[in-house]
């Protein structure tokens, strides 16, 4: 049998746009999925909704903080190196 991961790595890259919309598609399955299982176990929905929110916020703070987006550095056609020989 061949590798997949190839196969599979190849078609997440056509399906998914980008690392930022992974984030914004898990905020919100975040808040409500982990406040819907707090729920079912057993906790108040006043305690359930701030945990949740824990997470959701830990995610945004990742995207902006830690994986942060930066623009690529701009070079210019016409740049000449700086190097000089001592030739």
């Amino acid at each position: 049998m061949g590798n997949t991961y190839t196969v599979t790595i190849r078609i997440f890259k056509h399906i998914m746009t980008g690392y930022y919309d992974l984030i914004l598609g898990l905020i919100p399955l975040a808040l409500a999925g982990i406040t819907g299982a707090l729920s079912v176990v057993g906790l108040s929905l006043t305690t359930a909704v701030p945990l949740a929110s824990v997470v959701a916020l830990g995610l945004v703070g990742h995207a902006m903080f830690v994986n942060a987006p930066v623009d690529a550095p701009v070079e210019s056609p016409n740049r000449q190196d700086s190097t000089f020989s001592a030739d």
